[in-house]
């Protein structure tokens, strides 16, 4: 697909007025149509994401929302991680890599109990939801599952990727249509994923008005973080 045809379909996009039709299209349908490719690709932690596991306190239970093929659910064997993910066919690559524990759910909508959960990830994921209000709704979604005190690891896209392949940078427009391509030997397919990129500081923004503390904050690999706390 070639830049002209991005932009097409970003004025598709753009058309689209109802937010959560705008995900079902242009995440959650091209999800499910890329799940088992996009899951070959997913596979060795992240080294923040491992080391925020591996400071949680022994047999803490924990969220991941949105975990995808579950490649963050085993890293702390002595932790108790429930995960969930909006495409089901993500959720099937999890349970075919021998993760249980697994719901489909939206992250707008987590069916677990309030004030339960002693910690919680959600890895890439808040940057698909394609306005501001949602984003901060999704994160302060997550965080009403903490317990006072609980601490949420959050990775968004960064904008600010000028020595990558993408070569995203300060003054480019923050929302995306990204491709995925997937080639087989007959034919090449490409789809496209809405991605909102993060600016520096936005995601600290975002975190503060969904109620939260920062307890630390960065950028790894083309990607904001933060650690949020529940107060």
């Amino acid at each position: 697909m070639d830049q002209i045809s991005i932009e097409t379909e970003k004025d598709r996009f753009e058309n689209v007025k109802d937010p959560a039709l705008k995900e079902e299209t242009y995440v959650h349908t091209v999800y499910n149509e890329i799940a088992s490719h996009f899951s070959q690709t997913r596979y060795k932690p992240w080294p923040i994401v491992e080391k925020f596991l591996n400071s949680r306190k022994n047999y803490s239970i924990g969220l991941d929302v949105g975990c995808g093929n579950g490649k963050y659910l085993g890293v702390n064997k002595n932790l108790m991680i429930l995960g969930s993910d909006r495409s089901d066919g993500l959720i099937r690559c999890a349970y075919k890599n021998g993760h249980r524990g697994l719901l489909v759910a939206d992250g707008l909508q987590l069916p677990h109990h309030n004030d339960r959960f002693d910690f919680a990830v959600s890895i890439a994921v808040i940057h698909h939801f394609s306005t501001e209000e949602r984003r901060i709704q999704a994160i302060k979604h997550i965080l009403s599952k903490l317990r006072p005190q609980g601490e949420a690891l959050i990775y968004c896209w960064a904008l600010e990727q000028e020595n990558s392949r993408r070569g995203w940078k300060q003054g480019m427009d923050q929302d995306q249509l990204v491709p995925w391509v997937m080639k087989s030997q007959n034919e090449q397919q490409t789809k496209l994923r809405y991605y909102h990129l993060y600016k520096k500081g936005e995601l600290i923004d975002n975190s503060v008005s969904a109620g939260g503390e920062i307890v630390e904050d960065g950028y790894e690999k083309d990607n904001w973080w933060v650690i949020v706390r529940k107060v």
